[in-house]
């Protein structure tokens, strides 16, 4: 991503990439939210290969029709990782020509647009993962958003917000911070008369992309296993901490990280990178037609 100045022209670019990225992650979120949520999969089968290892199982049930909810939850990481990455790229931008430092306009941007995202996305979030329980018989997230009001009330649609922001505005602020760092400080810049320049742009940008989007899968797995565990089971944040540890001790940590690794990192990845390609085609295109019309 080229930065605040590069944002307020590209505003379509970030939208489109985080939709390709939010598309392609579908069924690794969903075997995330299964494995981390400690839902329950039946055990399947395979002729000639006798049953499958329940990890297996998870994500072949991750893969498999019927995909309940898969056109909302798609459209909320869509828009949601497009504000994030937009808001704090072009945040930055603004908060550096008002004069303020560059490690501050880098973090309080996607701290305070993360922290809004989650808010305004929470019941589509919570609904979305209910949803995704195996042994539940709720057809669609229209459905699950009922569910949840009439067991819950209006404030259970907000329930696990708490462990959602402590999950998510660390995860973006990570990655936007590893991202830039990498961008100005650790990758050398591409050389404009080089031959293979437009290569050599695309392998910087996947470089930073993986790095981000690791880095902030890691530190965010312990807060995405409190998160879904109060989906599952209506029970506050520090209650829902006690019972995690008196269950499975300092393990719980790492439940689900192996899938939450992918379903995390991927799209973070993928929408950082998505964004560089297309507003680098964008550029192009701009630049073939401005040739075009200087030559007529």
């Amino acid at each position: 991503m080229g930065g605040g100045s590069q944002a307020k022209e590209h505003p379509w670019e970030y939208l489109f990439a985080s939709a390709c990225a939010a598309s392609i992650n579908y069924p690794l979120w969903r075997a995330s939210a299964v494995g981390q949520s400690g839902f329950r999969v039946s055990s399947m089968s395979i002729a000639g290969l006798g049953k499958i290892p329940p990890t297996i199982s998870t994500y072949l049930y991750a893969f498999a029709p019927p995909y309940k909810g898969m056109l909302a939850t798609i459209l909320g990481m869509t828009w949601a990782r497009a504000a994030i990455f937009w808001g704090s790229d072009y945040g930055k931008d603004v908060m550096k020509r008002m004069g303020v430092p560059n490690s501050l306009a880098t973090v309080i941007p996607p701290l305070l647009v993360s922290t809004g995202v989650q808010c305004l996305n929470q019941p589509l979030v919570r609904s979305s993962i209910t949803l995704q329980n195996p042994e539940s018989n709720i057809p669609n997230i229209r459905a699950s958003i009922r569910h949840i009001f009439e067991t819950h009330g209006l404030r259970g649609l907000w329930h696990g917000t708490s462990a959602g922001i402590l999950k998510t505005v660390p995860k973006y602020c990570t990655a936007v911070i590893i991202k830039d760092y990498m961008d100005s400080s650790i990758l050398p810049k591409a050389d404009p008369s080089s031959p293979t320049y437009e290569s050599d742009q695309l392998w910087r940008s996947a470089y930073k992309s993986a790095a981000a989007g690791l880095a902030g899968a890691i530190l965010t797995n312990p807060l995405d296993v409190i998160r879904n565990e109060m989906f599952k089971t209506n029970k506050p944040l520090m209650e829902t901490v006690r019972y995690l540890y008196k269950e499975m001790g300092y393990s719980f940590v790492h439940r689900g990280m192996g899938k939450n690794m992918v379903a995390v990192a991927i799209p973070v990845s993928c929408t950082i990178f998505f964004t560089d390609a297309f507003i680098q085609l964008s550029n192009n295109w701009k630049e073939v037609g401005e040739e075009k019309r200087q030559k007529n």
